[in-house]
């Protein structure tokens, strides 16, 4: 018996020792007993997802690096009309913490789901002259991948310089074939923080999020689809996949060039040059900034955006997004806002690609509706973007969730369009996709069977995870 006792007790020195690191680490109470309740309940499996996904890499030197900024900045324009205070407290908020700054000078166009996407982005590749950036979460062999192939090679052939990271475990099923014809082709590809024997444990948890093009540093692409046939052709399971995505030409899609050439650092450990595109004069008119956030930060970017254009809001706030797990600050913050009479509405779908995530995204959802915040469920396909709209004058378009996932642990790149005329149509966009949705009723929802219930709490519980 003696083995045990041996045993326990290094199982408590272990647990003091990990609650001494979430303490220096000043994590959250709740988080804190969570996580000592894994442990001390779950014999080794408990300590096993505590190294895997619980721990705060922020300090380590691999995810403490800052990002480099461009080296000469782009002289923003900013028109005639000035920001708001509140407009303006948004901007300070991006530039003080990512280096980005305002700028004006840029064309958008805002791409409705995979056809009209993929068919700007193949416009765009062909044209190439210098180079071609490319990053996914999600890179899947198919006809879609194919095409991007043959550019590629066909690109690299007139001399093009072509380069992608997609990561390790979004990306887990593209084979070693198709990477190989990459390679042999001339294309550098790196994958972002490979699972690996040693390292699995340190790096799992980590993932880059990201949706990038960039082509010769001039026109951008952002937004949340990836490279999968299912945006074009959908799949058996949840229908066709609907999303939002932005292309750029102008100084924002430097910046999001700049996005990109850090992270090739990261998993290449090879510099490339930042600087201005080749040609920049642009004759764009529309004010926004690039915010790319990670475990790299000091702080969480991604959710103080989301929290202060919540609490921007005076009319309306509209949120389009399949993963809406509030953290308690989010979670106030859309309380308040409904609670003072702004219109708050959440738009999300009614399909998931994940049975827990919905239970867990549920379990918030009687609390909403007795705020006042409306929820609609979108029935056809699934809704895959991810959009805020506030007053018809701020709205965002980019890669992040509304979770701990992408506020303390992926890397997620938004960008943030102060432009009324964007924001109208994002907003006329979203009306017409809630008058095909169907509206929830707090009598109607709060009286569903107490399993539901049971199970979303059950949901909830490991919603720091998700």
């Amino acid at each position: 018996m003696w083995y045990v006792v041996i045993g326990i007790a290094v199982y408590i020195l272990i647990a003091i020792a990990i609650v001494i690191s979430l303490l220096l680490n000043g994590i959250r109470p709740s988080k804190t007993l969570a996580w000592l309740l894994a442990i001390f309940t779950i014999p080794v499996g408990g300590i096993l997802l505590y190294l895997m996904l619980g721990r705060n890499r922020r300090k380590q030197q691999r995810y403490s690096r800052k990002p480099r900024t461009p080296e000469h900045q782009v002289t923003p324009k900013l028109g005639s009309k000035p920001l708001s205070k509140r407009e303006g407290q948004i901007s300070r908020l991006i530039e003080g913490n990512t280096g980005f700054p305002l700028t004006s000078d840029n064309e958008v166009e805002l791409l409705q789901d995979g056809s009209q996407t993929f068919s700007r982005i193949f416009e765009a590749l062909k044209e190439a002259r210098e180079s071609i950036h490319v990053q996914y979460y999600i890179f899947e062999e198919g006809a879609l991948a194919d095409r991007l192939l043959k550019l590629f090679k066909q690109k690299e052939a007139e001399g093009v310089e072509v380069r992608l990271i997609y990561d390790s475990i979004g990306s887990l099923s593209l084979s070693r074939g198709y990477l190989n014809q990459l390679k042999e082709a001339g294309i550098e590809v790196y994958n972002f923080l490979p699972y690996r024997f040693g390292r699995f444990l340190t790096s799992l948890n980590y993932r880059n999020h990201r949706k990038i093009i960039v082509v010769d540093g001039k026109i951008a692409f952002t937004g949340g689809i990836n490279i999968s046939d299912k945006y074009l052709k959908g799949d058996d399971t949840l229908g066709m996949w609907h999303d939002m995505h932005l292309m750029i030409r102008g100084s924002a899609a430097h910046h999001l060039n700049t996005v990109f050439i850090n992270d090739w650092e990261l998993v290449s450990g090879n510099q490339l040059q930042i600087g201005l595109p080749s040609v920049p004069d642009f004759t764009g008119k529309t004010r926004m900034q690039i915010l790319a956030s990670g475990p790299n930060d000091d702080f969480s970017l991604m959710e103080k955006l989301y929290f202060t254009l919540i609490n921007s809001a005076r009319k309306h706030v509209y949120i389009t997004n399949p993963y809406i797990i509030p953290n308690h600050a989010l979670l106030t913050a859309l309380h308040t806002a409904a609670l003072s009479g702004v219109d708050v509405r959440l738009l999300l779908s009614s399909k998931s690609d994940s049975v827990i995530v919905k239970l867990c995204v549920q379990s918030y959802f009687q609390r909403f509706l007795h705020s006042g915040v409306r929820i609609f469920l979108y029935p056809e396909g699934f809704l895959h973007s991810k959009i805020i709209t506030v007053d018809d004058r701020v709205c965002t378009i980019g890669t992040a969730n509304v979770d701990d996932r992408s506020f303390q642990h992926n890397y997620e790149v938004n960008a943030v369009l102060f432009d009324e005329e964007t924001a109208s149509r994002l907003r006329e966009y979203f009306e017409r996709d809630c008058n095909k949705s169907l509206e929830l009723n707090y009598r109607d929802f709060s009286q569903r069977p107490w399993t539901n219930r049971l199970a979303e709490g059950a949901a909830r519980l490991i919603s720091p995870l998700l």
